[in-house]
């Protein structure tokens, strides 16, 4: 069924379901690499902050066979669930509120345009680092809200000052770690994550590949921008590497020594993106080296 056609249908039902009080729109929402998802909003009269209930995995359910009133449920179910632990937004209004948990990440520029219209960010390289709040608490749990252009109004603040506030803050909260891939491959075999993995190698050529993210391994291929992170990386490996963007949330770093072959590495990226690597996950397709002489990461 069309998408559309199954939005009409789900809002139809719901504002049947929960009466006259209630209203239910579905609005496109616009994720990472152009990724466009189809958030349903439930609101009652007086309410400025309502969930996001995402429909795509509820219109496969009833593409696979499972009856419509049952996907209603399921939805009703999931407001239901969302709505328990809403609490008051207003303290977003207030940037003394928000300012010590604005952090950054990166993204592609590329399939991006639409999306970065509306945010603030900074370009680096082919990547742009934009900017979100991480929300923390036993009400909210952990989770991000990406920042607009309209909040940035809305706080009579900059891009500038975003960049200074998130450059202490995403370390602070997030901070880095680089571990080889042997033994990352090894710990996901542990915790049962990787249970294909007997005998990880983590090489490439007979070179030994790190893993750089952070603690909580959510957008973690911004810590290449942790002042000092890289050199820091370089000085233990004693060269320049390579800079492989696995996922918006990690990087491979390579140790440089003059034999590889771009062209292969740069396929490997490109296939690893292409059939391992969720769309909205993916980072880049691009190779990035790490100068240690001018300390900077360079597009190969």
């Amino acid at each position: 069924m069309d998408m559309e056609v199954f939005a009409r249908k789900i809002c139809a039902a719901v504002e049947k379901e929960l009466g006259r009080e209630f209203r239910a729109e579905v609005k496109e929402v616009r994720k990472n690499n152009g990724i466009l998802l189809h958030g349903l909003l439930i609101s009652s009269k007086g309410e400025t902050v309502v969930p996001t209930i995402y429909l795509e995995r509820f219109l496969e359910a009833y593409e696979s066979g499972m009856p419509f009133k049952e996907v209603v449920n399921r939805v009703l179910s999931a407001y239901r669930e969302s709505s328990a632990g809403r609490i008051d937004m207003e303290f977003f209004k207030s940037f003394e509120d928000v300012r010590d948990r604005i952090c950054y990440r990166l993204i592609g520029r590329k399939g991006n345009e639409e999306l970065l219209d509306g945010i603030p960010y900074i370009e680096f390289l082919d990547l742009a680092i934009c900017f979100y709040y991480s929300y923390h608490g036993e009400q909210l749990g952990d989770g991000t809200i990406l920042i607009h252009n309209s909040h940035m109004e809305m706080w009579e603040t900059c891009t500038a000052e975003l960049f200074g506030l998130a450059k202490r803050n995403t370390r602070r909260l997030f901070p880095w770690e680089c571990k080889g891939m042997g033994e990352v491959l090894q710990e996901m075999a542990d915790s049962g994550e990787g249970a294909d993995v007997e005998e990880p190698e983590g090489t490439f050529c007979g070179l030994a590949m790190k893993i750089l993210t952070n603690s909580r391994k959510t957008h973690g291929a911004a810590c290449i921008l942790y002042p000092g992170v890289l050199d820091g990386v370089a000085q233990e490996i004693g060269s320049d590497f390579f800079i492989l963007p696995s996922s918006i949330h990690e990087v491979i770093l390579l140790p440089v020594t003059g034999n590889e072959d771009h062209e292969k590495l740069k396929e490997m990226i490109r296939e690893v993106n292409s059939t391992q690597v969720a769309p909205e996950e993916v980072l880049s397709d691009t190779l990035y080296r790490y100068d240690r002489a001018d300390e900077r990461v360079v597009m190969v």
